[in-house]
């Protein structure tokens, strides 16, 4: 599996494309539940299980759109075409999400679920093409990892960026009407996220060719569709790596949609949200720069897992604080995000060295089917943890707007301390049965001969015991 060196320039370019993504996915993941309560006017019980209800179907979505991208032939290639085309109507929908028209209580309900539906809709038609894109730039797994560590840095440094911007853009811009001020500085950042896709597809070449043969040929069916979708439950690691994921942005989206509860009430800070929210993301620009250096010199394996104590540790450290230790809980947050953000290009690096695995079994390779998968449970962890969040305040009794009681108080840290760490331990037990490790992919999958290509390596073996001793 011989692939040249990938440029600097390609890799920035390609990490552009989260960056826009993570425009909207930023905002959605912090500030959608408070927009919704405390400015749209939606019971925080009925925003929860609107998030929740409408992750669960862009969940169904994705295997088509995988489908559809892999069966794609164009001049551009299979996956670039989308950034292309979607992308304008997902800088459209992501300002509609944000406006407010004025409506009763049951119009208000139905026009969120219309538009956060369209909305993720879209992100889906162009987010699972870009992650699948990052699967045939090369075939080499470290390069892999490089480009996957830039764009999340890239990612993280567009999400720092608009979670420090938006709510002053909000009050600058609406001039104290939050409802016009939300609608205005999406429209400002939907515009920069297009551009972003724009840039991305010009930056960037598919070198990783599709396999010739009937698979090539296959028409755009709903049964092919499944097929593929349902034979990807068959890839072990790839399942391994889905189920990992679903409780690591459980995690992301528990703690992100508490984090204004937990500072303006906890803390009694609100003019500090922006900070808590964009200075961890810096935090993880730092943290996916140094999975690309890391990468190089440990085991994506052991790495992750390293990275995973480090989760557990600064949340649990997060739990016993005061209410005057706000700066300290501000500390801890970043260094929690800087240690989750090495796992996660470490994650999603994964998915194609599952594919190639499985494609060694004799199955064809769906890149773009393996990431709507991959992408679906990550959608379906956000979701959860979303209305987690969500039925819990409502279960502590959060009162919108209001001096809130101790019981609320106490119950808003354990959603953005404790759940954190109770998702990470879940996903530590779960990825202990992961074994693609460096030593197995230089060995099997990368054009040695190994003595079974098709056998993982036994669990007592040293290259898969080592990588546990932590």
């Amino acid at each position: 599996m011989q692939s040249s060196a990938i440029s600097v320039r390609e890799k920035i370019g390609y990490g552009l494309g989260d960056t826009a993504s993570n425009i909207v996915f930023q905002v959605v993941i912090n500030f959608l539940l408070v927009f919704y309560t405390d400015v749209f006017g939606i019971s925080a019980a009925a925003a929860g299980t609107l998030l929740l209800l409408v992750r669960i179907f862009d969940g169904i979505t994705d295997p088509v759109v995988g489908g559809m991208a892999d069966r794609t032939r164009s001049r551009w290639g299979r996956y670039r075409p989308f950034l292309l085309v979607m992308a304008l109507p997902y800088a459209g929908l992501a300002v509609l999400a944000f406006t407010t028209p004025d409506l009763g209580e049951n119009g208000k309900l139905v026009y969120a679920y219309v538009t956060y539906t369209l909305l993720m809709t879209v992100y889906t038609a162009i987010n699972i093409p870009y992650s699948a894109l990052g699967g045939v730039i090369s075939e080499d797994t470290t390069e892999r990892a490089s480009i996957q560590s830039y764009r999340f840095a890239m990612a993280m440094v567009g999400g720092a960026l608009v979670s420090a911007l938006t709510l002053p853009l909000v009050n600058l811009l609406g001039q104290g009407d939050k409802v016009f001020g939300y609608q205005l500085a999406m429209a400002v950042m939907a515009t920069i996220a297009a551009l972003c896709f724009f840039i991305c597809f010009w930056s960037t070449r598919e070198r990783v060719q599709p396999e010739a043969g009937p698979e090539s040929a296959e028409k755009f069916r709903m049964r092919n569709f499944a097929g593929d979708f349902f034979n990807l439950f068959r890839n072990s690691q790839w399942a391994i790596i889905a189920a990992t994921t679903f409780f690591l942005l459980v995690l992301v989206a528990m703690r992100g949609a508490v984090t204004p509860f937990y500072v303006t009430y906890y803390f009694q800070t609100e003019s500090l949200v922006s900070l808590f929210v964009s200075l961890p993301m810096l935090a993880g620009v730092a943290g996916a720069v140094s999975t690309n250096f890391l990468a190089k010199r440990f085991c994506k394996v052991q790495l992750f897992n390293w990275s995973m104590i480090g989760v557990i540790v600064t949340h649990a450290a997060i739990l016993p604080l005061g209410r005057d230790q706000v700066y300290l809980a501000l500390g801890l947050a970043m260094a929690a995000n800087y240690v989750h953000m090495i796992a996660i290009p470490l994650v999603f690096s994964m998915v194609p060295d599952a594919v190639d695995w499985f494609a060694q079994k004799g199955h064809p390779k769906k890149m773009a089917m393996a990431y709507s998968g991959h992408l679906m449970a990550l959608k379906l962890g956000l979701a959860v943890g979303g209305a987690s969040a969500g039925w819990l305040l409502g279960y502590f009794d959060y009162a919108p707007n209001a001096v809130q009681s101790e019981r609320t108080l106490n119950g808003i840290v354990l959603i953005y301390a404790a759940g954190p760490v109770i998702c990470t331990l879940i996903s530590m037990a779960i990825f202990r049965r992961y074994q693609l490790t460096n030593a197995y992919i230089a060995d099997h999958l990368s054009g040695a001969q190994p003595t079974d290509a098709d056998a993982l390596p036994p669990k007592t073996a040293p290259a898969v015991s080592n990588q546990h001793s932590l």
